[in-house]
């Protein structure tokens, strides 16, 4: 499969652990493609979840996916600060349909004074017994949230200033938004 190049628009598919469609993002901008990852920007983006309610992203987010990591960055760039929501996930597959990944239900939430938040692991235990995740899961996803925490603390890849401004400066570029 060719990667999608910049200035592309791809879909991007979430599915939990049992295969069943969870949420569909359309029309993400590819802004990069490398050897292991991808960076987008969603832009007022419609989502579709899996019983079929439609709604549009608020905001530009930068979306940063990897084929080695358990997670995944969207970077919500906001009139309060920058906010980040990160999936914990599985890594992405890159197909002539677009990205696909499948949610573990677990998030990190960092909001722009810094504070950290995980979330829904109420969630996480109800899905780990009803799918049967393996035990090995439990253990791949707290050591990539490991990993997350040092990438948010040393401010690592999309959680660098300099990275925000780089690749929604070239998204501007690329749609001709000021």
């Amino acid at each position: 499969m060719k990667k999608p190049k910049e200035g592309q628009f791809i879909t991007i598919s979430s599915f939990k652990h049992d295969g069943h469609h969870h949420r569909t993002w359309k029309d993400t901008m590819v802004l990069k493609t490398t050897e292991h990852a991808l960076i987008g920007c969603n832009d007022h983006t419609l989502v579709i979840e899996d019983d079929g309610r439609r709604w549009r992203t608020r905001e530009s987010a930068l979306v940063y996916f990897h084929d080695k990591y358990w997670f995944n960055v969207v970077t919500m760039i906001r009139q309060n600060g920058i906010s980040y929501y990160c999936n914990l996930a599985s890594p992405v597959l890159i197909d002539s349909e677009g990205a696909k990944y499948i949610d573990y239900d677990l998030d990190v939430k960092v909001f722009p004074n810094g504070e950290k938040k995980l979330l829904d692991i109420d969630e996480y235990e109800v899905h780990s017994k009803r799918w049967n995740y393996p035990p090995e899961m439990d253990y791949i996803l707290k050591e990539n949230v490991k990993i997350l925490v040092d990438w948010i603390k040393n401010e690592k890849g999309p959680f660098s200033p300099e990275y925000v401004d780089l690749w929604y400066n070239r998204y501007k570029e690329l749609t001709g938004k000021k």
